[in-house]
């Protein structure tokens, strides 16, 4: 009788081994493509105004230049910042004088400038200072967005209180870069 009923423990132990199982079932494979953007930004001439920014020859205290560029977002996405930056590469008294030496306003115009440097439009100050600069953020540049224009006008002052012997013949060599930059990623 011991061995029927190890018998059939051994029997319950095989039967229960094959009463197990397990199904699995997958989807169809769903394909997707992953592209990245062109961030991208060129300052043009806007216009017929003139060849270099600020030539004329030289300024007395008093004088002012200005010229007319054009900033367009000619990339395919949009842009979380734009930003001017300035630099001596020969400097003087013109820009190191941050009170009497060279100013610099930026300006934007929702048209085209007129020949004389006037906006028919909706005129927006983005900088009024010394001439110098360091990463001067655009606020609200119409070129964040692809494809759109900022046409700006740039004006070089050197002011009436800029007198005196250590304004005779200085001259400083000036550069101008904008910069743009993406807009932050987010989780999609």
């Amino acid at each position: 009788m011991v061995g029927a009923i190890a018998a059939v423990g051994a029997a319950a132990a095989v039967a229960g081994l094959g009463t197990f199982g397990e199904f699995t079932e997958s989807t169809a494979p769903v394909g997707t493509t992953v592209g990245t953007g062109v961030v991208s930004i060129a300052l043009s001439q806007a216009g017929d105004s003139g060849s270099v920014p600020f030539a004329g020859g030289q300024m007395l205290a008093g004088d002012s230049r200005t010229h007319l560029v054009d900033l367009v977002n000619d990339g395919d996405t949009a842009l979380g910042s734009v930003t001017l930056t300035s630099w001596a590469s020969a400097s003087s008294i013109l820009d190191s004088d941050r009170t009497n030496g060279l100013q610099l306003s930026v300006e934007s115009c929702s048209v085209a400038w007129s020949a004389d440097g006037s906006c028919s439009g909706t005129e927006r100050g983005f900088y009024t200072g010394p001439v110098l600069v360091t990463d001067r953020a655009l606020t609200g540049a119409t070129s964040l967005a692809p494809g759109a224009v900022d046409r700006l006008r740039l004006t070089v002052t050197l002011p009436a209180t800029a007198s005196g012997d250590a304004f005779e013949s200085a001259s400083s060599a000036l550069n101008f870069v904008v910069t743009g930059t993406q807009r932050t990623g987010t989780a999609r």
